[in-house]
């Protein structure tokens, strides 16, 4: 029996990154997946602690919101830093990232017509912050000498800004190099050419 269960919908979304840091440990994991139809019933939703999805199932530990996800995955595989400073540091970073991440989901869902083309010329703002990170640390990583769950986050962010904006990290090498790094772990690499992961949309409303 895999050890992980996520229950979400037919999208990549708020599961993406959670994802990506399980098949990168070699963990295995079972989808539960929740139709729209299903969805507006209610029944689940009424379930939910915030009325929201994705849910995610480690033996009996029900949890909700994909950040948490990420930290408790972080906490159990090692990837939460080296010590106290290291894990409040990462819990900086991945918080950075979520500002990010927000900013394109209210893009994508609310304003994309309208919005996209500002968005893509505001956004070298917001990556030369973590630019200047990668660059001050010289790891490769956002925080410390070893990947965290922070780094997934980012390095599936970055991946939805390429489909977005396929130029956007040109500006910034150490992004873009940190990226091609990523993306040729063997266990990542596995996992992003699979049909799991290609089948599945980045949003839920088409957009891209």
């Amino acid at each position: 029996m895999a050890p992980y269960t996520i229950t979400y919908f037919p999208v990549r979304g708020r599961c993406g990154a959670m994802r990506i840091l399980m098949a990168d440990q070699g963990q295995e994991w079972k989808e539960i997946v929740v139709s729209i139809d299903d969805w507006m019933k209610g029944d689940l939703k009424a379930s939910c602690v915030f009325g929201q999805l994705p849910k995610f199932q480690d033996g009996d530990l029900v949890l909700y919101q994909s950040n948490t996800v990420l930290r408790h995955l972080g906490r159990k595989h090692g990837l939460y830093g080296k010590n106290d400073c290291e894990a409040a540091l990462i819990d900086m970073m991945n918080d950075g990232v979520e500002d990010l991440r927000l900013k394109y989901i209210m893009l994508i869902y609310q304003n994309y017509d309208n919005g996209k083309d500002k968005y893509i010329k505001e956004l070298s703002d917001q990556l030369s912050k973590f630019e200047a990170v990668m660059a001050k640390n010289k790891t490769g990583f956002l925080v410390g000498d070893k990947i965290s769950f922070a780094d997934y986050s980012l390095f599936e962010v970055l991946l939805n800004h390429q489909v977005l904006s396929p130029s956007c990290l040109d500006s910034f090498p150490k992004l873009k190099e940190f990226v091609e790094r990523m993306s040729n772990r063997p266990k990542i690499k596995a996992f992003l050419d699979s049909d799991a992961y290609k089948k599945l949309p980045i949003n839920g409303n088409g957009k891209q």
